[in-house]
C-alpha cells in the first residue's frame, strides 16, 4: 500500500524521546513517560514509537494494521527460523488472520462457566497450603515462597491434569517459558526448552486419548468437545493450546500476583480495606493491575506503510504499545499516580492488550488474582516490606524478582469464609 497524501514520518517528526537501557524497569523510566506523555502521546524509545496515550494505546491494539511480529521473542534469542520458531510462530499468539480466527472462536466455547466453576476451593486450598509453610515464621519471601509456585497448581486442576503430576507441570513450565521471554538470555537452550516440550506434548495426548471416550468436566475436555461451524480442534493445536495456557498463565499470575502484594504492602490501609472488605477483590485486582502491572508492553509491527494518528509507519516499523504510560494517562485517569482499589468509574485497563489478541484467559486470571489475595489480607492481617524488592526489565514480563515481608499471621481463610 502507498500513501498518497504527505503525512510527517513518525521518526521525522520531532516527538519525545525515551532513552532507557533495555534493562530498565517500569519504575525507571515512569518519569520520563510522564514528561514525553506532557508533550506528545507518541514518543521514540530505544526500539522504536512508542505509544503512550490510553486512547491510542487502545486504538493501535484493535488496529490489524499493526500486528505481533511472529516468533518475536525468538528473535532475542538470535532464532528466526528452526522447529522450535515454527512451534511458537503456529501458536495462537502466534497467528493472525484467518486461522487466528478459527482457533479463538473454538478456544472461546471452551471457557465455560463449567470448566472454571469448581476452581475456587482448589485456589484456596493451595493459598492457604503456601501460607501454612511460612505463618509460623511470621515473615517470607513472596516471590519464592507464594507467588512463584503458587498458579501452577491451578492451571494443572483447570486442564484435569492429577496432583501427583503437578510437579512435571511446573519443571515443564519453567524450561518452556524461556521461548517465550523477550530479554536475551546467554543460557537459551533450544534442545531442552524443545525436550521439554515433546515431554509435555507426549503427556497431553495420553490425557487427550483418556478423554476421547469418556469427557470430564475439565478444561481440556471442553477444548475437546468445542465445535464451530462444524470444526474441532486436533491434536497438534490441543497440544499447543494446552502449552500456551500454561505459559500464559503461570508466568503472567505469578508475576502480577508479587506486584500486587508488594503495592497493596506499601500501601497500608489499601491492604486493610481489601482485608475487612473482600467484596473489593475485583477492583483491587483492576487497580493493581493499573497502577503496578508486571506486563508494560505490547509489540506490534506495520505490516505495510501505515497512516496512525497523523505520523507514517513505514512497513516494518516496530511499535511498542505502551500499557505502562496508557494506564497512567492522566488524560483518562483523575490523579493517575494515586492507588486506590476503591475507584469508581473507570476505564477498562490495557493490561490484558486488545482487539483480536485480548487475553482470552483475562477473566480466569483477575479471578486466581482476586481469589488470592482475598485470603493473603485474610491470613496476613498486617504486613510490611523489610527489604528491597528489585524489578526485572519492563520488555518483558516484569515484576519483583524478591519481595521479603514480615506480617502478623491469622487464621486459615477458607473459600465460604
Amino acid at each position: 500500500m502507498t500513501l498518497t497524501h504527505e503525512v510527517p514520518n513518525v521518526f521525522e517528526a520531532g516527538l519525545p524521546t525515551l532513552n532507557y537501557g533495555l534493562t530498565a524497569t517500569p519504575h525507571d523510566i515512569l518519569d520520563d513517560v510522564r514528561s514525553a506523555q506532557s508533550r506528545a502521546p507518541i514518543a521514540i524509545g530505544p526500539l522504536g514509537p512508542e505509544i503512550l496515550s490510553y486512547e491510542l494505546v487502545r486504538e493501535i491494539l484493535r488496529d490489524n494494521r499493526f500486528r505481533l511480529p511472529p516468533g518475536i521473542t525468538l528473535a532475542a534469542q538470535g532464532i528466526t527460523s528452526g522447529p522450535l520458531f515454527d512451534k511458537l510462530a503456529n501458536s495462537l499468539l502466534g497467528l493472525d488472520g484467518a486461522p487466528h480466527v478459527r482457533l479463538r472462536k473454538l478456544v472461546a466455547k471452551a471457557f465455560t462457566p463449567r470448566a472454571t466453576s469448581r476452581l475456587q476451593d482448589t485456589i484456596h486450598e493451595v493459598m492457604n497450603g503456601l501460607i501454612d509453610q511460612v505463618a509460623d515464621a511470621g515473615r517470607c519471601d513472596v516471590v519464592t515462597d507464594i507467588a512463584r509456585p503458587y498458579p501452577t497448581p491451578i492451571m494443572c486442576a483447570l486442564l484435569g491434569a492429577p496432583p501427583e503430576d503437578w510437579q512435571l507441570f511446573a519443571d515443564w513450565t519453567e524450561e518452556v517459558f524461556q521461548a517465550f521471554n523477550f530479554r536475551p538470555d546467554a543460557k537459551f537452550d533450544e534442545a531442552a526448552i524443545l525436550r521439554s516440550w515433546g515431554e509435555l506434548d507426549d503427556y497431553v495426548d495420553g490425557m487427550v486419548a483418556a478423554r476421547r471416550d469418556t469427557l470430564t468436566d475439565d478444561l481440556l475436555s471442553e477444548l475437546i468437545r468445542a465445535e464451530s461451524e462444524g470444526e474441532r480442534l486436533n491434536l497438534d493445536e490441543l497440544r499447543g493450546l494446552v502449552a500456551g495456557f500454561l505459559m500464559a498463565g503461570t508466568d503472567t499470575t505469578r508475576n502480577q500476583l508479587a506486584a500486587s502484594v508488594q503495592v497493596l504492602c506499601e500501601h497500608p490501609d489499601q491492604w486493610a480495606k481489601l482485608r475487612d472488605h473482600p467484596e473489593l477483590a475485583m477492583q483491587a485486582v483492576e487497580e493493581t493491575m493499573r497502577h503496578s502491572p508486571a506486563a508494560c508492553i505490547v509489540p506490534r509491527a506495520a505490516v505495510e506503510d501505515v497512516e496512525f494518528a497523523g505520523y507514517l509507519f513505514p512497513a516494518g516499523t516496530f511499535v511498542l504499545a505502551n500499557t505502562l504510560a496508557a494506564n497512567r494517562d492522566p488524560a483518562i485517569y483523575n490523579d493517575a499516580d494515586r492507588f486506590d482499589i476503591t475507584r469508581k468509574d473507570v476505564p477498562a485497563i490495557l493490561t490484558f492488550g486488545g482487539g483480536a489478541h485480548y487475553c482470552l484467559g483475562a477473566n480466569l486470571a483477575r479471578r486466581e488474582l482476586a481469589e488470592a489475595l482475598v485470603v493473603l489480607t485474610r491470613r496476613f492481617s498486617t504486613t510490611h516490606r523489610n527489604g528491597p524488592a528489585p524489578w526485572k526489565s519492563l520488555l518483558g514480563m516484569t515484576g519483583p524478582t524478591t519481595l521479603p515481608i514480615a506480617f502478623t499471621s491469622e487464621r486459615l481463610v477458607t473459600a465460604d469464609a
